[in-house]
């Protein structure tokens, strides 16, 4: 029976990449990975050799990619999966596979990295003792409404992903949905232009309403306390 290797890749500065997993990425037989041109670029950086077989697995063809891997597993082979950043199945391609690989019994090892969440929820400067990792809300207002009431009276810090294009609209909702909480908006995590922004969800909202907003984002809303609302 083959290995597969769950590894995590840095979400943004290459340096956060641990020695175990760029040791593995040069041993294994098979790499899959989201996107095989932000792979090679880790693989460049760190000169690591090509994989003598190494292919795309992304969100719109694991379900018909999983079964192929499987299939490696079952003939021997080591196999690593990977996305552009962070935990292959957290957000991102690759749940399919683990779901399947545990079924048929496969050895399953994961890789410790890093990742935007326990990031985020750390400079955030919010309680971390207890948290909810919600990924990224529905795109329509309504919808994401709903969403987020689910949490409005859990205790626990709230996390979510969230595009530059909608992120006021989840903020507006949520200060609708859950009140003027404290919260942080983190930007691009571990790049050359990380910002952490702090502060109320009004203060927010108004604050990023005069900003350019790019790249990668990741919200940390307090749970349902007191010391946390105006």
């Amino acid at each position: 029976m083959g290995i597969l290797y769950l590894i995590a890749t840095p979400i943004g500065n290459l340096e956060d990449i641990s020695y175990r997993a760029v040791r593995i990425l040069k041993e294994v037989d098979v790499l899959a990975c989201e996107d095989t041109r932000v792979t090679r670029k880790l693989l460049n950086h760190y000169e690591i050799p090509k994989p003598s077989m190494m292919f795309s697995h992304h969100q719109h063809n694991e379900k018909r990619s999983a079964p192929g891997i499987i299939q490696l597993l079952e003939d021997d082979k080591t196999v690593a999966l990977c996305t552009d950043g962070g935990y292959p199945g957290i957000s991102d391609p690759g749940y399919h596979l683990l779901h399947q690989a545990a079924d048929a019994g496969h050895e399953i090892v994961v890789v410790p990295g890093a990742s935007a969440v326990p990031t985020a929820l750390l400079a955030s400067g919010l309680p971390s003792s207890s948290f909810i990792f919600r990924g990224f809300p529905p795109k329509k207002t309504g919808q994401r409404c709903n969403f987020l009431e689910k949490d409005a009276d859990l205790a626990h810090t709230l996390i979510f992903f969230e595009s530059p294009q909608r992120i006021l609209d989840l903020l507006e909702d949520a200060q609708k949905v859950l009140g003027d909480r404290k919260a942080a908006v983190c930007m691009e995590l571990t790049k050359k232009f990380e910002r952490v922004f702090r502060g109320y969800l009004s203060c927010l909202i108004e604050d990023l309403k005069s900003d350019v907003l790019k790249g990668e984002i990741t919200v940390v809303i307090a749970g349902n306390h007191k010391k946390f609302r105006q």
